[in-house]
């Protein structure tokens, strides 16, 4: 971090967040808070001599709470600027200045106490994301005793208490009676690997090779003391790993493999009694020990919801940034110009974090270098004739590529080609069809559905995919070999949410027996929250096949990932069994009611136009 804070072509702005992003790739607009440090950086030297004064302790959330720190303070060692920074929120010193000892013993007079936050405009042509990571909080395994008995720590304390700049100088005590401990013990997997309600059901990746290496430290810096890991299952997948951990279990480092039921204290010498199945030995053990250690799991960062918002970022089903394709665009984020690195897609070690943000840089460096930047000609297209500026499309739109329009000055919704990413989802909302998408127009979907049903249409089954997820979760199925039935028809859509209500009434109009609308996951969209309009669009057309007596279930909605080829073939196998049990007279009924219905609605347009036309023509006549 000092190389980049030396850097000339690199602007470091620490004690700052970022308060807006607007505008798309190429051209984003980014308004940036740098909060009041009460500290002028440029001056301030990090003497110290205004901390030996300042009268106000409260706990180092650096040091995990086991020191305390000042009201104005060095947020930690190697800190950049290595500048101190004044807590308001603590200080004696402001409103009314009721202590102001720091101001009087600062020479350099860098401290402001009228210091103000800024807000600093910046204009981007990409951004990355590389917000990391938070860890869990295991207070809630209250079997394990953490904050309940002194000597249950956390893995993140044990690195605190055994750093060389921890708050006990690298002397590795026992928080209860600061005595060396003889015997420590390490669960693994708190809040990782979880399916009870607690923590996550995902690995944390990290957790394993980080004990392997704290019982390396405690081996080399204590001899002879006494480290038992209780685990699930060892993870040492990394180059090297699996020689670290074999290191490990050499210097006499016991793994038991399972993980304890409870931990109980002595209330005398504040021991810790676990009580454990070993699932090699198959028999029930106790185990006394000095100290516990919590390797507790990592988790999305608690404000990611707010990042994933300025940002535009979709999430997977753990809660991390989603990238664009895991295998070919693994550092872009969905939004074109944004690229994500290190722990905020997933969890990941350093070195891992360290090639992501090298290949995020220079996916980064390329579109820069370009100066332009291509995009997929699936983009959508106003017909401004047919627009009457509702501006439903711009709600829709989950990348903000529409511009809202605006009836006072005769504005249309603009859309911004940039920045579309041809989910289609203003198309299929739109309610004057007055939105076309490239490649994917109205004419060429309804052109599949009449030739799909063509002939004998009652033996078919219409399926719209969308290409990310179930399309590809077909795919799968072809290629692992899965049965299921011919009589699907898959009619490819970029998203689910580009599946206007229309196609489906057309399909059914046809003679269709079912038609299958398919798409992400609602943690797996690739268009940030199209897939929620789906789920609207469906619940409108369900309620609408009531109210017309058409059986609702005739139409089904299913969530397929690219992952679930046995879902697809199961779920084709359980439509053809319901495909059975529609009779032809449903399918006429249906196709005449339908067909009803469609006059009505060309009756309606056609009154409506007449009327449209002439408003028109009293306002050219006034005029």
């Amino acid at each position: 971090m000092m190389d980049v804070g030396r850097h000339p072509n690199v602007e470091l702005m620490s004690f700052s967040e970022v308060e807006s992003v607007s505008g798309f790739v190429g051209n984003f607009h980014v308004t940036v808070r740098k909060k009041a440090r009460y500290v002028d950086p440029s001056e301030c030297t990090a003497c110290g001599e205004c901390e030996k004064v300042c009268p106000v302790a409260v706990p180092d959330e650096y040091q995990q709470g086991f020191s305390s720190r000042k009201a104005i303070y060095l947020p930690f060692p190697q800190a950049v600027p290595s500048s101190y920074v004044l807590d308001m929120e603590n200080c004696l010193g402001n409103n009314p200045i009721a202590c102001g000892k720091c101001a009087d013993v600062c020479e350099k007079e860098c401290i402001n106490y009228d210091d103000q936050d800024e807000l600093v405009n910046f204009e981007v042509g990409v951004i990355i994301a590389a917000t990391g990571m938070d860890v869990y909080d295991p207070t809630e395994y209250d079997e394990y005793g953490y904050t309940r008995f002194d000597n249950v720590i956390t893995s993140m304390e044990f690195e605190r208490l055994i750093c060389a700049g921890g708050p006990t100088g690298g002397h590795f005590i026992r928080p209860s009676d600061h005595e060396s401990p003889k015997s420590i013990g390490f669960i693994q997997c708190v809040g990782s690997r979880s399916k009870d309600g607690r923590g996550n059901p995902y690995c944390s990746n990290i957790c394993c090779m980080n004990t392997v290496k704290d019982t390396l430290l405690l081996c080399d810096h204590y001899p002879g003391v006494e480290a038992k890991v209780f685990y699930m299952d060892i993870r040492a997948f990394g180059k090297g790993f699996e020689d670290l951990y074999i290191r490990s279990k050499e210097e006499g480092v016991k793994y038991i493999r399972g993980i304890p039921g409870d931990v109980v204290e002595d209330s005398q010498t504040k021991n810790l009694v676990l009580n454990v199945e070993n699932t090699t030995t198959g028999k029930i053990e106790k185990h006394e020990l000095d100290l516990l250690v919590l390797s507790q799991g990592v988790i999305p960062r608690r404000d990611g919801a707010q990042i994933k918002q300025l940002l535009t970022l979709s999430s997977t089903s753990d809660g991390f940034v989603m990238e664009s394709h895991p295998k070919l665009k693994p550092v872009d984020a969905p939004t074109k110009g944004v690229y994500i690195a290190g722990c905020v897609e997933s969890p990941k070690d350093v070195k891992d974090s360290v090639t992501q943000a090298s290949a995020a840089a220079a996916r980064a460096s390329i579109l820069l270098n370009a100066g332009k930047t291509k995009i997929e000609a699936i983009t959508s297209n106003v017909d401004i004739e047919k627009c009457n500026y509702c501006d439903v499309c711009s709600k829709v739109c989950p990348y903000n590529a529409i511009l809202s329009a605006d009836k006072k000055t005769n504005k249309p919704p603009t859309i911004i080609e940039a920045a579309c990413a041809g989910c289609g989802a203003c198309a299929a909302e739109c309610p004057q069809d007055a939105i076309s998408m490239r490649h994917f127009t109205d004419e060429q979907i309804m052109a599949q559905v009449d030739a799909l049903l063509s002939v004998d249409p009652h033996k078919h089954l219409i399926v719209f995919a969308c290409n990310w997820c179930s399309y590809a979760g077909g795919d799968m199925a072809g290629t692992s070999r899965l049965q299921y039935p011919t009589t699907c028809k898959l009619i490819r859509t970029m998203c689910s949410g580009r599946v206007d209500e229309k196609f489906v009434l057309q399909a059914f109009r046809l003679g269709a027996p079912m038609v299958l609308v398919s798409g992400c996951h609602f943690s797996d969209c690739h268009y940030i929250n199209a897939v929620h309009w789906t789920q609207k669009r469906m619940d409108r057309l369900w309620n609408k096949l009531d109210r017309l007596g058409i059986r609702a279930d005739r139409l089904q909605l299913e969530w397929i990932s690219a992952a679930e080829g046995q879902k697809f073939a199961k779920v084709m196998r359980d439509m053809e069994e319901k495909l059975k049990q529609v009779t032809e007279e449903e399918i006429e009924y249906t196709m005449k009611k339908l067909e009803e219905e469609a006059k009505k609605e060309e009756e309606k347009k056609a009154k409506k136009a007449v009327k449209r036309a002439k408003v028109t023509q009293d306002q050219e006549v006034n005029a």
